[in-house]
């Protein structure tokens, strides 16, 4: 319908146009002396047009003449870059599919038609890095090195090249080169968590997991086991400092003490030096909240500075939990502690009727040496040896093959 409209306009405007040339009689004197020519006016405008016209032409016609080699160089360029991209794309594909050497050969074209394209060097250096190839793989991170904008592409192909070849000294430098601020990007502090790990930079861990739980990159089921094997590892470095020892578990966050493996293999150490009311008051509170077994059990170490209250606080839970094999192991340690030695032999063979373990046969055996009952003590000393070979893997004197 456009069309249509438009043709008929054109028509219009023809009709008038000849309507009003048929009805102007004027004419136009061109006089250059001894000259002189007389034409009508109608002539005359169309004559101008023409001209305009011709002239309009023949300035295109040499404007695109002069144009033409830029837009050749620039074709060619656009070309260029095109199969640069291709070859890019290509390479990128064949280091996914494992096809590393076809990869580098992918990079090396792109590098070349893009004129010395940076991200076509760093994927360069990655196929020869998984070729195992370190020299070309130097040489490629080199010519990604000439471009500045890839500075941080390049550092951080450099640190997650060398994790992966655990030169994990090399990663930590490259990583820290990428300044160390609280607003790096996730895969960065991905690789300083490995570097971290690998170096057993156990605060640094600590710090980097937090962050990455922090963003989410980190569920708390994933960050849990970190923290607890960093925390544990950082307590056994400052074994025999008391207040060295005292301030890191102070510091700890509430949240990271609730984790109750960590509070469990935490107890012994810190008990061992001299943090007994703060373990007791913890274990107390972890218990009432929610009961289990084993930390029950670890209470049995609280009765160093007052074993009687200790014992009383026990003694009330075994009304809840008259059963449970590891309250029954901490009364019989809490009664030792107080010199109970009757209540202690009681409670530890409750213990071991119920859930028989290496500590409360061990605990029994020394009981009877003090009491001067060798054979007694020969007896709890052989089924700890079992129960401990059980846990370890070796053969009992049941499974063991008769003589011939």
């Amino acid at each position: 319908m456009r069309g249509l409209l438009w043709l008929i306009a054109l028509f219009a405007a023809a009709v008038g146009v000849a309507v009003l040339a048929r009805a102007n009689d004027g004419y136009a004197l061109l006089v250059l002396s001894p000259y002189r020519v007389q034409i009508s006016l109608n002539l005359l405008v169309l004559a101008l047009l023409a001209t305009f016209l011709a002239a309009y032409f023949v300035l295109r016609v040499i404007t695109r003449a002069v144009r033409l080699p830029g837009q050749v160089v620039a074709y060619r360029g656009r070309r260029r870059k095109e199969k640069s991209a291709v070859a890019l794309r290509e390479a990128l594909r064949l280091h996914l599919e494992g096809r590393y050497s076809q990869a580098l050969k992918q990079a090396k074209k792109a590098y070349d038609q893009a004129d010395d394209d940076g991200v076509a060097a760093l994927m360069a250096a990655r196929a020869a890095h998984a070729l195992r190839d370190d020299t070309r793989y130097r040489e490629w991170l080199g010519k990604a090195a000439q471009d500045e904008r890839l500075r941080a592409a390049r550092i951080m192909t450099e640190a997650e090249m060398a994790v992966e070849g655990r030169r994990f000294d090399e990663a930590a430098e490259r990583i820290r080169s990428l300044k160390g601020s609280d607003n790096r990007p996730v895969a960065t502090l991905r690789l300083a968590l490995k570097t971290a790990h690998a170096l057993e930079n156990w605060e640094e861990l600590i710090r980097i997991a937090r962050q990455l739980r922090k963003h989410r990159a980190l569920s708390q089921e994933q960050a849990a086991p970190l923290l607890r094997r960093a925390h544990l590892a950082a307590l056994r470095e400052r074994d025999g400092q008391q207040e060295a020892i005292a301030r890191y578990w102070q510091g700890i966050p509430a949240d990271e003490q609730q984790d109750r493996r960590l509070v469990e293999k935490a107890v012994p150490l810190l008990v061992a030096n001299g943090q007994g009311a703060t373990v007791r008051k913890m274990l107390e509170r972890l218990l009432d909240e929610q009961w289990e077994s084993d930390l029950a059990r670890l209470y049995g170490h609280c009765g160093e500075d007052d074993a009687v209250a200790c014992l009383n606080r026990a003694e009330k839970w075994l009304k809840a939990h008259p059963d449970d094999g590891g309250l029954l192991y901490a009364l019989g340690r809490l009664c030792l502690s107080a010199q109970l030695w009757g209540k202690a032999q009681s409670y530890l063979e409750a213990s071991v009727s119920v859930a028989p373990t290496v500590d409360a046969h061990l605990a029994l055996a020394q009981l009877s040496e003090r009491f001067e009952r060798p054979q007694e003590a020969q007896t709890h000393f052989r089924r700890a040896a079992q129960l401990n070979g059980a846990a370890l893997g070796a053969p009992t004197l049941a499974q063991l093959p008769a003589p011939e």
